[in-house]
């Protein structure tokens, strides 16, 4: 970003607003686009507050103001979505500096693929619980109904597929260099999926990280049963996981981030300080208190305080 970008504060006058906002850019935005962001999000841009050099990126603080904050960050996504930039608006987000707690979802956001979709595949019936697992994702089934009928198809699988899946594993962008470095911070890091403890597990030894919540599958005699063991983890026990590590590690509710791409990550998003939309369906999108559309996890790095 040029010089000019930088600068532009000093020709803004501020308007009304009910708290300090920050709007957070990339150093590849360019003035032109600053521009245009500025006018189809109707921000007034005050000061440049601070420069950020973070995992190989540098990213600028702007200190805005506007007359609707909500609608400003609806604004704000529509544009990054149509011109596959990232950008945040922000107000009062946990500090990366101060000790604080991350809990992701695991399918589609700390692992690229949606487990029970690839065992589904293997197993024979992929189509089938694809279907159902991006309805549940959309909002449009009840979760823990979807679950049960998307494992009932899975009866009989042998116990090796999960294995089979388990070994070939794709991380998301973005997730070790994250980690890393929130735990040069001393963050705590947990997955909170309505996946598997097999892979939940695998991710939690691999990762090291301090926590992971998921359900169980029945295996008997080396097959799968169909069945879950125990409560299924759905949207509130996800929430209840924050609650739970929050507690158990005196994280101040200030400093706790969530973070996940479907419908049942909303109620543990709403929990946490800071909610994130990760590549995520339009119905998180709109709930979010900011999103990563282009980029990996961590660009979670820049949107932090």
């Amino acid at each position: 970003m040029s010089e000019q970008a930088l600068t532009l504060a000093d020709s803004q006058q501020p308007m009304t607003t009910k708290a300090p906002i920050t709007l957070v850019v990339f150093d590849q935005l360019t003035i032109t686009q600053l521009l245009a962001l500025q006018t189809d999000v109707a921000l007034n841009i005050l000061a440049l507050i601070a420069i950020n050099h973070r995992n190989k990126q540098t990213s600028y603080r702007f200190e805005v103001s506007c007359s609707d904050f909500i609608k400003a960050r609806k604004a704000l996504a529509d544009f990054c979505l149509t011109h596959n930039i990232e950008a945040a608006l922000v107000k009062q987000v946990p500090c990366l500096n101060q000790p604080g707690l991350l809990v992701m979802d695991m399918d589609s956001t700390t692992i690229e693929i949606e487990c029970i979709d690839e065992i589904a595949k293997l197993a024979g019936v992929g189509d089938e619980v694809a279907q159902v697992t991006e309805r549940a994702m959309l909002g449009e089934l009840d979760f823990a109904q979807s679950l049960h009928q998307r494992v009932a198809t899975l009866a009989n699988s042998p116990e090796s597929i999960l294995a089979e899946v388990a070994k070939n594993i794709p991380l998301m962008i973005g997730l070790k260099p994250l980690i890393i470095e929130l735990k040069k911070h001393n963050w705590r890091i947990a997955i909170a999926s309505g996946g598997f403890t097999y892979f939940a597990d695998h991710l939690k030894e691999t990762l090291q990280l301090d926590a992971a919540f998921a359900n169980t599958l029945e295996i008997i005699d080396g097959k799968l049963t169909g069945k879950v063991l125990g409560d299924v983890v759905d949207a509130q026990v996800k929430a209840d996981s924050l609650a739970i590590l929050s507690e158990k590690y005196q994280i101040p509710a200030n400093q706790t981030v969530a973070m996940g791409d479907g419908a049942n990550d909303l109620i543990m998003m709403a929990a946490a300080s800071f909610g994130v939309a990760f590549h995520a369906k339009p119905i998180v999108l709109a709930q979010a208190d900011s999103s990563i559309n282009v980029q990996g996890l961590d660009c979670l790095l820049h949107w932090l305080a």
